[in-house]
């Protein structure tokens, strides 16, 4: 299952806006229905550009999904790179505790790590209850 992910953030990689880092991410998400990608779009007013986990996560909403089943973030770097703070805290809002997070790059797939490994302690909607 993972080798589809793994193929599909690499592809969507290639699309990665850039031009100022030059550092380009590519992320795929599995859900019930499918894999949803997305890719880092910088832009000149840094850091208002959007990661690959954020577009992943909006073609998955966009699509009409809203659980995440497996995701896969893919970088050609030295080290396995992890999703932002920000983007952690935006799978959490859509993948439970024990959600695989794939880390991967030329080498292939380095690390995994569950949901709540990746970002313990998450805040989450049941926080805002109002009883």
């Amino acid at each position: 299952m993972s080798d589809e992910l793994l193929t599909a953030a690499r592809d969507v990689r290639e699309n990665a806006h850039a031009p100022y880092s030059g550092f380009r991410v590519g992320a795929a998400i599995r859900t019930a229905s499918g894999i949803h990608i997305g890719c880092n779009v910088e832009n000149a007013a840094f850091p208002e550009g959007v990661c690959a986990e954020g577009g992943a996560i909006s073609a998955m909403v966009a699509a009409g999904e809203t659980e995440i089943l497996e995701v896969l973030v893919y970088a050609e770097a030295d080290t396995p790179v992890a999703p932002c703070g920000g983007c952690r805290q935006k799978l959490a809002e859509f993948a439970g505790p024990d959600i695989v997070i794939h880390l991967a790059g030329t080498s292939g797939i380095t690390t995994s790590m569950t949901v709540a490994e990746l970002l313990p302690g998450a805040f989450g909607a049941h926080q805002m209850d109002r009883d």
